[in-house]
């Protein structure tokens, strides 16, 4: 016999969500950013700590204090690093080597988020049948007393992780609990009374842009897509649909590269391809994989440039070790260039070589030109290296025009190069590190790029297609300690390079260690492409300004300088514009123009 069933008043996702009560998932206080409070607090305790023992330390090894006081402060330092402190810093080396987060609270967080990502699954799995929604189980479920206590019993389960996060504000789980609301609305087939329904497409004016039955087609598509891939944790779904590799076409490490964790790729020219007689050398950061340049098909700078017929060579700076640590950037940016574009020469003898640099990488490759073109001007000899187009790469480092003021002030208030010693000089800054730095000058940015991931999935292959990007954006590598230091100290908070106070060594005595001269450029002839974005907190516009600085720039975005082409392309781009199919088209048209001598079109004037 069919068992009978008795219906009830339906429940409503207002019902179900206050079941669950407020919690820092909702993001109450409003805030437009990742608030990681607990970790904040706890670090201002250990700052505190670290800094006392230091002090300590130096009582106890300064010849002008002696006697009681100095054993009293050996004393009182070795009890500190033998109880709490001591489990601090073997906690925090130990996750910095072996890849954890040394926060403990963001480790915790990263157990709420893939449990939370279980919970969604298992709640889908009740409802999904198929390749759909099985609306008599939707209505068995949410117009029953059985149903509604076991959608109520789902929601205890994600009432205590959202209780146990550590973070408030626009948070990665505040994106997942945007989920969860639209898989109540879909299952009660219900909007809220507040109208504020996720993933509704909207007008200008915040009006809707569809109707409710409209939105309940298309945000069931998406929840069965995001289940058949089990895509809600989107670190875990990138780890298994990229296998934990990215990158798209094949390369080699150059023999004889190998310096410490830092090598040099050679990408292959694809068949059928003439080679143009040029080489192209990438620099890039030392805090990201490289693959940023190379994420995918119609996604990769360097796919591009090698169907142009270039020979391609990269910097891979690995990630680095404890070799590393005590290497600073005039290793990273000096001597390893040096090395590899004499490998590069002596494979490719008399062929031009042009440079391209993104983010940080660009930066350093400025003063490095500079200190080539003084080093050959000292022997008589021609520049050998006249072009470079740096996307995204901040040279000017101020509190007013540069854009930087905010960041700088966070610095200022958080950075403190003792403590960063002491818990990490051994093993390199982890990225988790420099990833609580990026969501000071991103806010909101873990929050909009979890939803931007989930509001897209509904488009075929969208899910599959942002893997690669979304396991770089969630796999950094380490930043090695000396150079991290002299990037904080000098080059961001000095602003060193803009102001020719940026020393590098040299094989020419009367320069080594002096400060770079980067008029050198402009004397040599180094033509120089820069493209910034409007919508770049990283490296604003107001910082992206090498053509201004040290090229022959004259009025507007596109000007022709003495010897060749300077250009300043600014758009209304983002950092990370490469992961666009079509804004990273219309780049390409830009700088190769730029490496063929070629004048783009009126159209390629300062353009919105």
């Amino acid at each position: 016999m069919e068992r009978k069933i008795t219906l009830e008043a339906r429940i409503t996702p207002d019902e179900l969500l206050e079941a669950i009560g407020a919690t820092p998932a909702d993001n109450p206080e409003g805030y437009d950013t990742a608030v990681s409070w607990k970790s904040q607090l706890a670090g201002q305790q250990i700052r505190a700590m670290l800094r006392w023992q230091y002090m300590l330390e130096g009582i106890r090894k300064n010849p002008f204090f002696f006697g009681p006081m100095s054993l009293g402060a050996g004393l009182q330092s070795d009890i500190m690093e033998n109880s709490f402190l001591g489990h601090v810093k073997a906690h925090a080396r130990i996750a910095a080597r072996t890849g954890r987060n040394p926060d403990l609270f963001g480790e915790m967080n990263a157990f709420v988020y893939t449990n939370y990502a279980d919970v969604l699954y298992n709640l889908c799995r009740h409802f999904i049948k198929g390749d759909k929604f099985d609306r008599r189980i939707m209505l068995e479920t949410t117009c029953t007393r059985e149903g509604k206590e076991y959608l109520k019993n789902y929601l205890n389960d994600f009432a205590e992780l959202e209780k146990s996060y550590s973070s408030r504000g626009l948070t990665r789980l505040k994106a997942m609990k945007d989920l969860l609301k639209s898989i109540l609305i879909v299952i009660t087939e219900t909007p809220p009374r507040d109208g504020d329904i996720p993933f509704m497409k909207k007008n200008a004016d915040g009006t809707w842009a569809q109707t409710f039955e409209q939105y309940l087609e298309e945000n069931q598509n998406r929840l069965v897509y995001l289940f058949k891939e089990n895509a809600f944790d989107i670190r875990e779904f990138s780890e298994r649909i990229t296998g934990g590799k990215i990158g798209f076409s094949p390369f080699e490490y150059v023999r004889g590269s190998k310096m410490n964790s830092v090598r040099l790729r050679q990408y292959r020219t694809p068949k059928g391809v003439e080679p143009n007689g040029k080489i192209l050398y990438f620099s890039t950061p030392l805090i990201n994989k490289p693959e940023i340049l190379d994420l995918a098909e119609g996604k990769s700078v360097v796919a591009a440039v090698l169907a142009e017929g270039f020979e391609v060579y990269m910097v891979d700076f690995g990630n680095p070790g404890s070799s590393e640590t005590e290497l600073g950037l005039g290793f990273f940016g000096k001597t390893v260039h040096d090395h590899y574009i004499s490998l590069i020469q002596k494979r490719h003898p008399g062929h031009e070589i042009f440079v391209m640099g993104y983010c940080m990488g660009g930066t350093l490759m400025f003063p490095y030109l500079a200190r080539r073109a003084e080093e050959l001007e000292a022997q008589g000899k021609e520049m050998d290296i006249k072009k470079i187009a740096v996307m995204a790469a901040p040279v000017k480092f101020d509190d007013a025009e540069s854009g930087h003021g905010a960041i700088r002030e966070v610095i200022r208030r958080g950075y403190d190069p003792v403590i960063m010693d002491q818990l990490f000089g051994p093993v390199n800054i982890p990225p988790q590190v420099i990833d609580s730095g990026m969501n000071e000058i991103q806010p909101g940015v873990q929050y909009t790029v979890s939803l931007g991931f989930y509001g897209r999935v509904q488009i075929p292959h969208a899910a599959k297609d942002a893997a690669p990007f979304l396991y770089w954006l969630t796999h950094g590598t380490r930043f090695p300690a000396k150079a991290h230091r002299e990037w904080i100290e000098r080059v961001f908070m000095g602003n060193e390079i803009a102001e020719g106070k940026y020393r590098l060594p040299s094989s020419v005595p009367e320069l080594d260690g002096k400060p770079v001269d980067m008029g050198a450029l402009r004397r040599a002839g180094v033509q120089i492409f820069s493209y910034r974005g409007t919508r770049d907190p990283i490296a604003p516009a107001g910082s992206c300004v090498a053509s201004e600085l040290w090229g022959m720039v004259e009025d507007g975005n596109l000007a022709v300088s003495r010897g060749g082409l300077n250009r300043t392309i600014e758009k209304n781009v983002g950092h990370i514009f490469v992961v666009s199919k079509q804004l990273l088209a219309e780049y390409l048209d830009i700088v190769l123009a730029f490496f063929r001598d070629e004048r783009p079109g009126e159209k390629l004037r300062k353009t919105a």
